[in-house]
C-alpha cells in the first residue's frame, strides 16, 4: 500500500532527474565549457549530481507531501465541514478587510497572493462540501493542476538554467538571485533576447504532455486514502529523508576540484541559488584565511609613501580644473578591439581613438558585474567578498572620485540611460552625493529607440551633451560619469547606423553600435565650447563573460581603458599591470590634484607605483602580481597560478591569453599580499574608515 501512495513522488522524481541528467549531458558540450573530462571525471560528476539531484528532489516535494497529507473525506462530514468552511470564510475577509492585517504589514504582493490562495481554497472546499457527487472529479482537477505546477516548475527550471548557464558558464549565483529582485528588466530582457512565444509553447506542451501521463498512471491512488495511522507512517519517514537531505546538500556543494566546470555541472541549481539569497555579503574573517590584522594592515599600506590609510597627496604643480567625462562602457572585452587582435573590425571608432590617448594597454577589471565596475571607479578599491558594496546598505558617505570632485567646486552627475534603481545604482550615486540623470529626465520625443536596459546609447549621448552644455553655462567645472546600456543582450538598437542590423541581436552589433554612438558623442562633443576644456576617460565596466578554465580566468578581465584630452593629453601607452582602482588616482595625479586621499588604488605615475591588478568573483578574491595569480576563496583556501603568456603575433602589451598552471607550493609572500589587501579592505569598510 506505502509503495502505491508515494507513486507520484516517484514518477515526477524520476522525471526531475531525467531532466537534470539532460542538462548536464548539454552542459558537457557546451561551447562555454572550455574544460576537457577523463572517463572517470565524468562518471564522478554524474554520480555526485545524482545524489544532488535526488537530495534536493525530496526537499521540494514538501509541499506535495503537505497537499497529500490534507487530502481526506472525513473533513467534509457534519459538522467539521461547515466549520472549516466558516474558518476559510473568516480568514478571506480577515485579510481582505482588515486594513492593517499581518499580510499587509509584510508589504509588496503578500497580500494579493494570499488572498487569491485562500479566496481559491475557500470556493473549492465550499464546492467538495455542497457537491459531494462532483467531489472526486473536483479533487481529480486539483490534483491533475498541482502535477501541472509540479512538472511546469521542473521544466522551467531546467531551461533557466540553461539560459544562465549560456549566459555566464555557471549555475545560479548572485547574478540569478538580482534577477529576480528585477524582474521587470529580467523579463524584457528574455522577451526580447529570445523566440518567447515558440519556446513557452514548447515548454507548455510537453508539461501538458508529462502531467497527463502521470495523471492517469497515479489518479486511482485518489480513490482510496490512506487513514490517520498510515499517514503518520508516510509524513515520519518523510521527515527522515528531509532531515538527511537538509544534512547533505551542504556537506555535497562543499566538494570541490580543479575543473571549475565540473564543480558547476555537478552542482545543483536550486541548492546554489538559495545559497546565493541567503549570503548576500560573505563575512571575510569567517570565511577566508587571515593574518594579524595590525600586520595585515602594515603589509597594504607599504605600497605608499605615507602608510597610512588618509594620507595627503601634494602635486609639484598647480590643479587644473578641466571637465572630466568618464565613460563606463557595458561589457567591452579587450578581445573586442583590433588592438588586441580582434579582425572583425567591430570597435573603429574606439581603436582611433586609443592611438590618439594616453592607453593603459595592461589594465584589469576588478569584477564582472556593472556594479563591480562602478564599484571601482567610484570608490577606487579592492572588491570584497559577496555583494557589491552598490548594493549593500551601508553603501552611503563613502570617499569617492566624486567627494574629490566636489571638493575642488565640480558638479558631479552620474548619467545612465535607464532607470537607475536598477541595481541600486541611484541609492548608490545620491547616497554619494551624485546628481542623476537617468530614463526619468528623458521627454518621449528625445527617445528614437529603448529596449528594456534604456534608451540607445545615442539618445544617451545626445542627453549628455545637453547636460553638459547646461553645466557649461554655470561656470563651474564638471565631471560626469557616464553608464552606456546598449551592448546588453538582447543587442537591439536603431537600424541604418552601423552594417549589423538591431534584429540579429548579436554581441558584435552590439558593441559595434555602442562604438557608432561614442563617435557620435565625440562627434556633437568637438563642436561645443568645454571640449578643449575637458578630459575624456574611457574604460569597459567588466568584460563580456567571466566562465573559462580556471576562477579567474585572465583573459576575461582584462578590458580596455584610455584618458583622451586634445592638447592635453599626449597619446602614449602605458603597458604596466595596473587595477581599474587605479585609473582615478592616475587622472587626479594628471591633473595636478592635492587632496586628503582614501583611496587603495594608485597614480600609476608615480615612483612608489606597484604593478599589480586585483580580480574577483562574488567568492574567489584574487591578485596578479609578479607573474602569479594568488586566489583565495571560502573556506579558508589558497590557490596560486604562474602565469605564462600564450604564443601569438601581437605585440606583447596586447597578448591576452596566459596558460595558468596550478603551483603545488604557492610564493608566501604574495598569499600573504593577497590576504593583506582582502583583509584589510574589508575590515576597513566593516569599520566605516573608508566612509568620507
Amino acid at each position: 500500500m506505502f509503495l502505491r501512495k508515494i507513486k507520484p513522488f516517484l514518477y515526477l522524481g524520476v522525471f526531475y532527474l531525467i531532466i537534470s541528467l539532460i542538462i548536464r549531458t548539454i552542459f558537457f558540450f557546451h561551447p562555454i565549457t572550455t574544460a576537457s573530462f577523463g572517463f572517470f571525471e565524468v562518471i564522478k560528476v554524474l554520480l555526485i549530481g545524482l545524489v544532488n539531484d535526488i537530495f534536493v528532489f525530496i526537499l521540494a516535494s514538501s509541499l506535495l507531501a503537505l497537499y497529500f497529507l490534507f487530502l481526506s473525506n472525513s473533513k467534509y462530514r457534519k459538522p467539521y465541514g461547515y466549520i472549516i468552511l466558516g474558518a476559510l470564510v473568516l480568514f478571506f475577509l480577515y485579510i481582505w478587510l482588515v486594513p492593517n492585517n499581518i499580510f499587509k504589514q509584510y508589504g509588496g504582493s503578500v497580500m494579493e497572493i494570499a488572498l487569491v490562495f485562500v479566496g481559491i481554497k475557500t470556493l473549492f472546499f465550499g464546492l467538495m462540501l455542497f457537491l459531494p457527487t462532483q467531489r472526486i472529479k473536483i479533487r481529480n482537477t486539483l490534483y491533475f493542476t498541482t502535477l501541472f505546477l509540479y512538472v511546469l516548475l521542473i521544466i522551467f527550471n531546467g531551461v533557466s538554467e540553461y539560459f544562465f548557464y549560456n549566459e555566464f558558464g555557471v549555475r545560479y549565483n548572485f547574478i540569478a538571485v538580482d534577477y529576480l529582485i528585477y524582474t521587470n528588466e529580467v523579463i524584457g530582457n528574455i522577451m526580447e533576447s529570445y523566440p518567447v512565444i515558440p519556446l513557452f509553447s514548447a515548454i507548455m506542451i510537453v508539461t501538458l504532455t508529462i502531467t497527463w501521463f502521470i495523471y492517469k498512471k497515479t489518479k486511482d491512488e485518489l480513490l482510496e486514502l490512506p487513514d490517520f495511522k498510515q499517514k503518520m507512517v508516510l509524513l515520519g519517514s518523510f521527515m527522515v529523508l528531509c532531515a538527511l537531505s537538509a544534512l547533505a546538500i551542504p556537506s555535497l556543494m562543499q566538494i570541490r576540484s580543479d575543473n571549475v566546470f565540473a564543480d558547476e555541472i555537478e552542482a545543483n541549481g536550486i541548492p546554489k541559488f538559495y545559497w546565493a539569497f541567503t549570503h548576500n555579503e560573505l563575512d571575510y574573517f569567517q570565511f577566508y584565511p587571515q593574518i594579524n590584522q595590525q600586520q595585515a594592515e602594515k603589509n597594504f599600506l607599504s605600497q605608499y609613501p605615507q602608510h597610512t590609510l588618509s594620507r595627503a597627496v601634494a602635486a609639484e604643480q598647480p590643479e587644473m580644473k578641466k571637465n572630466v567625462v568618464l565613460i563606463s562602457i557595458e561589457s567591452l572585452s579587450a578581445d573586442f578591439m583590433e588592438h588586441y587582435g580582434n579582425t572583425q573590425k567591430i570597435t573603429p571608432f574606439l581603436d582611433s581613438l586609443a592611438d590618439r590617448s594616453l592607453m593603459f594597454t595592461n589594465l584589469y577589471a576588478t569584477g564582472n558585474r556593472t556594479v563591480r565596475g562602478l564599484e571601482a571607479l567610484t570608490l577606487c578599491i579592492p572588491p570584497t567578498a559577496g555583494e557589491s558594496i552598490i548594493k549593500r546598505d551601508d553603501n552611503k558617505n563613502k570617499f569617492t572620485t566624486g567627494s574629490v570632485f566636489k571638493s575642488k567646486g565640480y558638479d558631479v552627475k552620474f548619467l545612465y540611460g535607464g532607470y537607475s534603481y536598477f541595481d541600486n545604482m541611484q541609492d548608490f550615486f545620491q547616497g554619494n552625493g551624485y546628481d542623476i540623470v537617468d530614463r526619468n529626465n528623458f521627454k518621449p520625443e528625445e527617445i528614437t529607440f529603448a529596449n528594456v536596459w534604456g534608451v540607445a546609447d545615442e539618445d544617451m549621448a545626445k542627453k549628455a551633451i545637453q547636460v553638459m552644455n547646461a553645466e557649461a553655462k554655470s561656470g563651474k567645472p564638471f565631471f560626469n560619469h557616464w553608464m552606456t546600456v546598449s551592448n546588453h543582450r538582447p543587442f537591439t538598437y536603431p537600424d541604418g547606423r552601423i552594417d549589423i542590423p538591431g534584429t540579429a541581436k548579436s554581441r558584435e552589433g552590439g558593441v559595434k553600435y555602442t562604438d557608432y554612438s561614442l563617435k557620435l558623442f565625440f562627434d556633437m562633443a568637438k563642436k561645443q565650447d568645454w571640449y578643449k576644456n575637458t578630459v575624456f576617460v574611457i574604460i569597459a565596466d567588466h568584460c563580456a563573460s567571466s566562465a573559462g578554465k580556471t576562477e579567474l580566468p585572465m583573459d576575461k578581465y582584462r578590458i580596455p581603458a584610455m584618458i583622451f584630452s586634445e592638447g592635453f593629453i599626449e597619446p602614449q601607452k602605458f603597458n604596466a599591470l595596473m587595477s581599474q582602482i587605479d585609473l582615478m588616482p592616475t587622472l587626479f595625479g594628471l591633473l595636478n590634484f592635492s587632496y586628503q586621499s582614501k583611496f587603495l588604488g594608485q597614480d600609476v605615475f608615480r615612483q612608489e607605483f606597484q604593478p599589480k591588478a586585483y580580480v574577483a568573483t562574488y567568492q574567489d578574491l584574487g591578485l596578479i602580481k609578479d607573474g602569479r595569480l594568488t586566489i583565495i576563496s571560502p573556506v579558508k583556501k589558497v590557490k596560486q597560478y604562474s602565469l605564462e603568456l600564450e604564443k601569438s603575433d601581437l605585440a606583447p602589451e596586447f597578448k591576452l591569453y596566459y596558460d595558468e598552471n596550478l603551483l603545488k607550493k604557492p610564493d608566501q609572500k604574495l598569499v600573504d599580499d593577497a590576504v593583506a589587501a582582502y583583509q584589510s579592505t574589508s575590515y576597513w569598510l566593516k569599520t566605516k574608515q573608508l566612509n568620507r
